[in-house]
C-alpha cells in the first residue's frame, strides 16, 4: 500500500481476521490519510469485510486502531460516532423513510447535518422518494440514500462499499464531484471499496486485496 505522509486519521496494527477455514488478514498495518482511499480486489477478497472491521461493526484479533485526536486505541465508543460506512444492501431501515432516518442520525453522529443530507438528497434527484418506506425504493435509490448520509455525516472516517454501484448517469457525476471535493479534505478519511480504483480520482492511498485461497 502506497503511504502518504500526512498525519493519519486512523492507523491500524496488526489486523488479524478470518472467516471459519479462510483466512483474510494476518497482521495487517494500515494509515489512512485524509483524502480519498481505495481498497480494491474481486469478490470475496475482503473489501466489505474490512470496512466492518475498520468501523468496528466486526472485531479483529488483536488489532489496534487508532483515530486521530482520540485515545491511542479507539473504543468501540468511539469507533460508533466517528467512523460512518454505507450498508445499502441492508434492511434493517426498510420500515422508515429516508427523512425519518436522517432525522434519527445526530443522535449517533453528533456532527451529523440535516439540512446537508436534504440538500444531498436534491442532487440525487431523491425527492420523489425521501418520505417512501425504504422498502419501496429501487437499490440505486437506497445506494442515493446511503450516500446523503455519508456526506452529512462529518465523521473523520467515511467508509463507503461499492459507491457507483446502480447509479444512474446524472447520480454518478454528482457523486464524483463529492468526491473530488473529499479528496482535498486536511481532517477527514474516506475510503471507497470497490472491483477497480475509480478513474479520474486522486486518491492518496490503494490497497489492493487478493482472493484467499
Amino acid at each position: 500500500m502506497a503511504q502518504a505522509t500526512d498525519a493519519p486519521v486512523m492507523e491500524v496494527r496488526g489486523l488479524d481476521f478470518s472467516w471459519p477455514g479462510i483466512a483474510l488478514f494476518r497482521k495487517l498495518d494500515l494509515r489512512l490519510p485524509p483524502g480519498v482511499s481505495v481498497v480494491c480486489g474481486e469478490e470475496s477478497s475482503g473489501k466489505t469485510t474490512l470496512l466492518r472491521l475498520l468501523s468496528g461493526d466486526l472485531q479483529a484479533n488483536g488489532a489496534r486502531l487508532a483515530l486521530s485526536n482520540s485515545t491511542p486505541e479507539a473504543t468501540a465508543t468511539q469507533l460508533h460516532s466517528k467512523v460512518f460506512r454505507t450498508e445499502p444492501r441492508s434492511d434493517a431501515l426498510d420500515a422508515i423513510s429516508a427523512t425519518t432516518w436522517f432525522e434519527s442520525l445526530p443522535s449517533r453522529y453528533p456532527t451529523f447535518d440535516v439540512a446537508l443530507a436534504h440538500g444531498l438528497a436534491h442532487g440525487f434527484a431523491l425527492e420523489p422518494h425521501i418520505d417512501k418506506p425504504m422498502y419501496m425504493l429501487s437499490a440505486g435509490s437506497k445506494r442515493k440514500v446511503w450516500l446523503c448520509a455519508a456526506f452529512a455525516a462529518g465523521t473523520p472516517l467515511t467508509l463507503i462499499d461499492e459507491p457507483f454501484a446502480a447509479l444512474d448517469t446524472a447520480s454518478i457525476r454528482f457523486l464524483r464531484g463529492l468526491l473530488e471535493e473529499a479528496s482535498s479534505h486536511h481532517d477527514r478519511a474516506w475510503v471507497l471499496a470497490d472491483h477497480t480504483p475509480p478513474e479520474g480520482l486522486v486518491l492518496r492511498t490503494q490497497l489492493v486485496l487478493s482472493t484467499p485461497d
